[in-house]
């Protein structure tokens, strides 16, 4: 008995539970296709495949699995490239199969359609690694150190390329036998010294990173046993809940935000990198910790990275989480909310002139849509958003203003976690500037027939590089935008149309995004909102 190699592959990823894949049929895929129409995988065909990379993304991060993306040698796997960057930076599980020239002619510069002198070097940079398949038995060896590193260690993009003559090579048909990983667990002793420490803090203060996103409950009850205050980052956003009041969100980057943090004793900080664009969004290097640094990742190279650490612990973010609540004594009488109060007061978010004018736009998704999930792009409400929304449970709120920070995220992700949460309403939160990076996906968004609101910060332009320009005394130039007309291009794509410029209007058209099989775009006029306020 036997198989080719393009149905190994697709048997393999059905059985490490792969039900999605994004992609671009091309003359060197189409041996892979062949097979795909047997397969219990769902295709998805996006308008570029930078579209792909992000639909991935945005799967993944709504759902806590990985999809596949299926994409052809050459300018295919160089379009994907911007996306595997973005997926790297914020560590998302991402599986891009892709095809290469034949075996005989690789790296000999012959101009073969496609040639890169090496696409594999290529796309090394941007993945966590990259293969060239050789021999097609080898492939599930491949399968199994990707979802290795998917399950038990710190994921990204993984980059599996194949030759054009081995997907119809004949292999033998054996039953797949997918790998079951279990991440690590801390150590006992790790453990014990790290309650300590916190236990014995007189100001503690926790920060929780993406990497608790899949253990709320357990980031939900440390914080409580420990009554400390907790920072999250922006993909932890929702961790602890709705309105929790240890809860302080993703204000890092804030002065009182940095004093608390500043004068804590002891941090526990897990799961995070402790990055620029969560805790230096000011771009100052002014976040520090000057207690004691505990610190809890996956990824052994990230505990020496951006701070000092006094403990550092290699484990799954879950995992400690609980086993420090366990240890942990019951709480005090630590002043941990009162000092989470007193903070947010300092803070006064919805009175800052640079946030103020985006708190109706929050407060209006909040009561019209309190279960979405919200993917943003790069842009003004998204920026403030940042600071300003409140999640009821993490993978509700991500963006591209994270890690790579790239433009066109927004609607192409949020595409992606439409299909991953197929119950929950999604909201791509985009500006008119960021979303003309991808227009062809509001074909792949009428392609699927979800109901999908897409709502559009029209300020005719790049406003947050334009202030930055003022900020900086420099002319305006390259930042101001002729914008499509959204309504034309609503009904080009048989997509539904709002314009709005105060909260009621808005309320109101989200209110029509139930019970559809279509997009609702809905353009929000950034100066008639503005005059609204």
């Amino acid at each position: 008995m036997s198989q080719t190699c393009a149905r190994q592959l697709l048997r393999l990823l059905e059985a490490y539970g792969v039900d999605t894949a994004f992609g671009i049929p091309g003359v060197h895929t189409i041996e892979l296709y062949r097979e795909l129409s047997d397969s219990r995988i769902r295709h998805v065909t996006p308008r570029h495949e930078q579209g792909a990379g992000f639909m991935a993304d945005g799967y993944a991060r709504a759902s806590g699995r990985p999809a596949a993306c299926f994409i052809i040698s050459g300018p295919g796997m160089t379009n994907i490239a911007t996306a595997m960057g973005q997926a790297l930076a914020d560590s998302v599980p991402m599986l891009v199969i892709s095809s290469v020239n034949r075996r005989p002619t690789l790296g000999r510069g012959q101009g073969r359609l496609h040639e890169l002198p090496s696409q594999q070097q290529t796309l090394a940079g941007v993945s966590v690694f990259s293969h060239t398949l050789h021999d097609p038995e080898a492939l599930p060896e491949l399968l199994a150190r990707a979802f290795a590193i998917f399950r038990g260690a710190r994921p990204g993009p993984v980059h599996i390329e194949i030759p054009i003559d081995l997907f119809d090579t004949e292999v033998p048909a054996l039953a797949p036998r997918p790998v079951e990983v279990f991440p690590p667990a801390p150590a006992p002793a790790a453990i014990a010294r790290a309650a300590d420490w916190l236990a014995g803090a007189e100001r503690p203060l926790l920060l929780l990173g993406g990497g608790c996103a899949s253990a709320p409950e357990a980031a939900r009850a440390l914080a409580e046993r420990l009554d400390a205050p907790t920072l999250t980052t922006i993909n932890a956003k929702g961790v602890l809940g709705l309105d929790h009041p240890l809860d302080l969100g993703a204000t890092a980057s804030l002065p009182a935000a940095r004093r608390l943090a500043a004068e804590a004793d002891v941090v526990l900080a897990i799961g995070t990198e402790l990055g620029e664009t969560d805790y230096d969004l000011v771009f100052d290097e002014g976040f520090r910790l000057d207690g004691r640094l505990i610190r809890v990742d996956i990824d052994p190279q990230q505990l020496g990275r951006n701070q000092a650490t006094d403990l550092a612990l290699v484990a799954d973010a879950g995992e400690t989480l609980a086993a420090l609540a366990a240890r942990l004594p019951e709480p005090d009488e630590r002043d941990g909310r009162a000092r989470t109060a007193a903070v947010r007061r300092e803070l006064a978010l919805a009175e800052d002139p640079e946030l103020a004018p985006y708190v109706p736009l929050f407060a209006t998704l909040r009561e019209a849509l309190p279960d979405a999930v919200v993917v943003g792009d790069s842009t003004g409400p998204v920026y403030a958003g940042n600071f300003l929304a409140a999640m009821p449970a993490p993978r509700r709120w991500f963006n591209a203003a994270t890690g790579y920070g790239t433009l066109g995220y927004g609607l192409p992700a949020a595409l992606g976690a439409a299909l991953a949460e197929p119950e929950r309403p999604v909201v791509a939160l985009v500006g008119d500037g960021g979303l003309q990076f991808v227009l062809g996906e509001l074909g792949t968004a009428r392609d699927l027939g979800r109901p999908l609101a897409i709502v559009i910060w029209n300020n005719d332009g790049y406003d947050e590089i334009r202030r930055y320009m003022s900020a900086s005394d420099v002319a305006h130039v390259g930042v101001d935008l002729a914008a499509p007309a959204f309504r034309d291009l609503a009904s080009a794509y048989a997509c539904r149309y709002a314009t709005v410029g105060d909260p009621a209007s808005l309320h109101e058209a989200l209110g029509r995004l139930d019970g559809a099989d279509s997009p609702l775009i809905i353009e929000i006029d950034a100066a008639a909102w503005a005059a609204s306020a």
